[in-house]
């Protein structure tokens, strides 16, 4: 199958076959590994109970494939904890922790204290996509680990999508994977997983913009509360 750039693109996710295992996750990483040159594909890992997942099958196919955490210095401990075991447990992977430019002292000091709280695109403008779009100049292609099922704003996601904001192709080999599959997974293979999942945390950012959820809403719902905010701008145009 041809490579894929943002300059030819041509939509090519129907041609993956989806087997009953992995739901096409595997084929296309190893459509993406063998087609993009090692420096120009990377995997932008919030690590979170998907990107455990999505580190699993990326090993199995590339095992010193390059992944990016954003670390903006508002994780929580449990969050750098997983980090730290995933590194023991895979260590040929090259992780990298990609921080911001500006401190947040720095960033207070331009912007005034807490810019979360006040506007938190331009915190997540500040120490997500900036940070992400500097690692992403060098590159054809980024990995998500992103899946339909997440929230509306991620149902229409492909395996293969050509990716305005970065100018470059974002691949997606989960968007057919169940919360519950996600999970099957993690426990059958034993990986490390952040303990805040436990705690009733579907899904885990920055700590002053995540909470613990008791509803059944979205996978999302946890995330930016008391806002209409549901994206940090990573995968939105």
């Amino acid at each position: 199958m041809e490579k894929v750039t943002y300059e030819n693109w041509v939509p090519i996710s129907n041609q993956f076959a989806i087997d009953e295992k992995t739901k096409g996750a595997l084929a296309v990483l190893q459509w993406a590994y063998n087609l993009y040159p090692e420096d120009h594909i990377i995997y932008a890992s919030s690590f979170g109970a998907e990107a455990i997942v999505l580190i699993d099958l990326i090993y199995q196919v590339k095992p010193n494939a390059h992944i990016i955490f954003l670390d903006t210095d508002l994780h929580f401990p449990e969050t750098y904890d997983v980090i730290d075991k995933i590194e023991a447990r895979f260590p040929t992977l090259r992780i990298e922790r990609k921080k911001p430019n500006l401190s947040l002292d720095e960033q207070a000091a331009i912007y005034g204290s807490a810019l979360w709280k006040r506007d938190p695109n331009q915190c997540c403008h500040i120490r997500k996509v900036i940070p992400l779009r500097e690692v992403l100049t060098t590159k054809e292609a980024w990995i998500s680990g992103l899946r339909r099922e997440q929230s509306p704003t991620r149902k229409d996601t492909h395996y293969v999508n050509k990716d305005e904001k970065f100018k470059n192709i974002k691949i997606c080999p989960l968007i057919h994977w169940t919360g519950d599959e996600v999970w099957s997974y993690i426990r059958e293979k034993n990986l490390p997983y952040n303990k805040l999942h436990d705690e009733n945390y579907p899904s885990i950012g920055c700590f002053p913009c995540t909470m613990p959820t008791e509803t059944d809403g979205d996978s999302r719902s946890g995330r930016w509360m008391g806002s209409f905010k549901t994206e940090c701008g990573l995968h939105t145009k």
